[in-house]
């Protein structure tokens, strides 16, 4: 990218002082000459409650040498582009149809305080023009002081935005998100404030939360959107809360499931109960919503893998994640529960808006989804009709002569009057790009 505003890595956000800067330093520079971090640490934790002083190192090498290899035995398989077909199965009689248009991480950002009405006009038509508007709000919202986001030895950084940011996240020319998934690592950087405040707006805003509740009964049950006479249900969690805390007795405000468990497989027993109550709330088709993943990985693991086979088995029919703050791939899943069943599963869709300007952190994806209720076997079913994934990447630019970013298609980007990219930059993002995007199976 030409000269940026914006820093370029995480690394320059983090604070790194006498001997402990001096070894992760050192330690970095030793991986990067020999490459023992080529493919992802098998032992590395994601919940920083976990994380020894190695993961902490392996954390900062990741933010400046992203992952790009996956496992050695991570399952999931890049098909050829004519290996796999994505259809209704035969006989299915097509009923009502429901759009969705999902982003990632939606992180404050210098420059998007001057992009209301600005901030979607490249991409508009993949996120507004749909039923269905689905984001993850990474930056919370507050009444108190708003810091610099600084990594510090011994804390994570705050992530908030301000209310002008927040006025250009949420809707493009009228139209808003119609969901917010709002349980992240970061729900609890300016406490129970911070949490009340974000509903408040979310609530004045008609756009609904999922991963944080009102009351105690309310976490183990699903959130739904009824459309076109079609009742979808949102399951949602998130994987940790950076090592802060909900108040004693308000636990049930934020979904907190134990995603990454380093004794044992991922505790999925309160999504397990908001899939059931959305069954019994009788939804036609069930999204899980997932705050986990590990950083600046291109690749989920291989127990991500079976967790998420594990959700669908367990009745849920799609699953949008994010977190990692990087793309992954997009897996079409064909579930045992139903053999004419195809789910789509999305590992990480990246970063919608980034406060770094690198190439893999600026790089998102935007998912959408065509949904179908019809007759199948004399049986009311809604299948997925199509979906997709579209590679976008943030730039900088001017607004009403004030900076400003702007999510731009990765394929329009050539095509543009003014190209905001260097050629060196363009082929750093479609490497990784041609890396995740493609159909990925497990065979």
């Amino acid at each position: 990218m030409r000269t940026s505003r914006l820093p370029v890595k995480p690394m320059e956000d983090i604070v790194l002082k006498g001997l402990t800067g001096f070894i992760i330093k050192f330690i970095c520079r030793i991986a990067e000459i020999f490459g023992f971090w080529k493919l992802p640490s098998k032992k590395a934790a994601a919940d920083i409650l976990d994380m020894s002083l190695l993961d902490k190192i392996y954390w900062v090498y990741k933010s400046l040498n992203p992952i790009v290899q996956p496992e050695k035995d991570n399952p999931l398989k890049k098909g050829a582009s004519d290996s796999y077909s994505f259809q209704l199965p035969d006989g299915f009689e097509k009923g009502e149809d429901v759009t969705i248009g999902a982003v990632g991480d939606m992180m404050k950002v210098g420059g998007l305080e001057h992009s209301k009405d600005f901030l979607y006009e490249k991409v508009a038509d993949l996120i507004f023009e749909n039923d269905i508007v689905y984001g993850n709000f990474e930056s919370q919202l507050t009444e108190q002081e708003i810091v610099e986001m600084v990594f510090k030895e011994d804390e994570s950084p705050e992530l908030c935005c301000t209310q002008e940011q927040y006025e250009a996240l949420k809707s493009h020319r009228g139209k808003n998100y119609t969901v917010f998934h709002t349980a992240c690592n970061h729900t609890m950087d300016k406490g129970m404030e911070g949490l009340q405040t974000t509903l408040k707006h979310l609530q004045a805003d008609q756009i609904m939360d999922i991963g944080t509740n009102l009351k105690p009964e309310d976490q183990d049950k699903g959130k739904i959107v009824d459309v076109n006479g079609i009742r979808i249900g949102f399951v949602s969690a998130t994987f940790g809360l950076n090592g802060r805390t909900v108040p004693a007795g308000e636990e049930y405000r934020v979904n907190v499931a134990k995603l990454h468990n380093p004794n044992g497989p991922a505790d999925v027993s309160l999504l397990q109960h908001q899939i059931a109550d959305c069954q019994q709330q009788n939804c036609d088709f069930i999204i899980a919503s997932l705050h986990w993943g590990f950083e600046y990985e291109f690749f989920p693991r291989t127990d991500q893998v079976q967790t998420t086979h594990l959700l669908v088995e367990a009745g849920v029919d799609a699953i949008i994640s994010h977190h990692p703050h990087v793309i992954q791939p997009v897996e079409v899943y064909q579930t045992k529960r139903d053999p004419d069943r195809l789910a789509v599963i999305a590992y990480s869709l990246g970063n919608l808006t980034s406060p770094y300007s690198a190439p893999p952190l600026a790089l998102s994806q935007i998912l959408n989804l065509s949904l179908n209720k019809g007759t199948f076997k004399d049986k009311s079913r809604t299948y997925i009709d199509s979906y997709l994934a579209t590679p976008v990447v943030q730039t900088e630019s001017e607004n009403q002569g004030k900076p400003a970013i702007q999510p731009v298609k990765v394929s329009d980007v050539n095509e543009m009057d003014d190209c905001p990219l260097e050629q060196s930059y363009l082929e750093e993002l479609n490497t990784y790009v041609d890396l995740v995007q493609g159909e990925f199976r497990v065979d």
